[in-house]
């Protein structure tokens, strides 16, 4: 089954302020979560209840699985040293 995508007003302009070279690869990472949103790049964060990260280069996808809905909410994307404060 595949999921619907959802992407927050913050992590779209995260998004948009990438670098050319990785917009590409993190938006077509975000968009393949709806075939696959446990795929071998995604992580359960700790100390939560269906939050995951994505890791794509040096970028974190951070998002939210509602299976019961099929829907993926991205609420951030952000450089791996600034992803998790």
């Amino acid at each position: 089954m595949k999921y619907k995508v959802g992407i927050s007003k913050k992590a779209l302009k995260q998004l948009k302020d990438l670098p050319a070279s990785q917009y590409d690869k993190v938006r077509h990472g975000i968009y393949a979560l709806a075939d696959n949103p446990r795929g071998h790049n995604s992580i359960k964060l700790a100390d939560t209840e269906n939050e995951y990260r994505l890791r794509v280069g040096n970028y974190r996808v951070l998002y939210t699985i509602e299976d019961k809905i099929l829907y993926i909410f991205v609420f951030e994307v952000a450089d791996r040293k600034d992803a998790y404060r």
